[in-house]
C-alpha cells in the first residue's frame, strides 16, 4: 500500500511539473518555426554550369534523405544545359562536315586562289629603325 501511495504522489508531481513547463513556458513563448535548410551554393543562374560547379554541389539533408525539390531543380538544369551543348556540338560538326565537303577547300586548290599564310610578315619600311 505504501508503494502505491508513493507511485500516485510521484505521478502527481510529474504531471504538475509537465503542466507548469508547458503552460508557463517562459517569457519567449513557443519556439519560432524553423526555416527549411536550402541549397547553400546553388548553380549559377547567370552563366553556364561548369565542372567546378557540379563538383561543389552539395545537397542539404532532409528528414528522409535529400530535399527532392533541390535535387530535381539541379538535375533538370544540368539536363537542359547538356542537351543545349549536344545540339550545339551537332550543329558545329555538321557545319564542319559541310565546309570540308565544299569545293575548293580540299588540298588541290586552283591556282591564284587566296591563300592565308601562317608565316611572319616582312617588316614594313615605317616599322624599321
Amino acid at each position: 500500500m505504501v508503494m502505491f501511495l508513493f507511485l500516485v504522489v510521484a505521478l502527481a508531481v510529474v504531471v504538475g511539473a509537465v503542466t507548469l513547463a508547458v503552460v508557463g513556458g517562459g517569457d519567449n513563448g513557443p519556439l519560432p518555426e524553423a526555416s527549411p535548410e536550402r541549397l547553400r551554393d546553388p548553380l549559377p543562374p547567370d552563366r553556364p554550369v561548369d565542372r567546378v560547379d557540379v563538383e561543389g554541389l552539395r545537397f542539404p539533408l532532409a528528414a528522409r534523405g535529400y530535399r527532392m525539390a533541390d535535387v530535381d531543380d539541379a538535375l533538370s538544369r544540368l539536363g537542359a544545359e547538356l542537351a543545349e551543348r549536344d545540339a550545339r556540338i551537332a550543329d558545329l560538326e555538321s557545319a564542319l562536315a559541310g565546309a570540308r565537303s565544299a569545293p575548293g577547300h580540299g588540298p588541290g586548290r586552283a591556282a591564284g586562289e587566296n591563300h592565308v599564310s601562317m608565316d611572319k610578315p616582312a617588316p614594313r619600311p615605317e616599322d624599321r629603325p
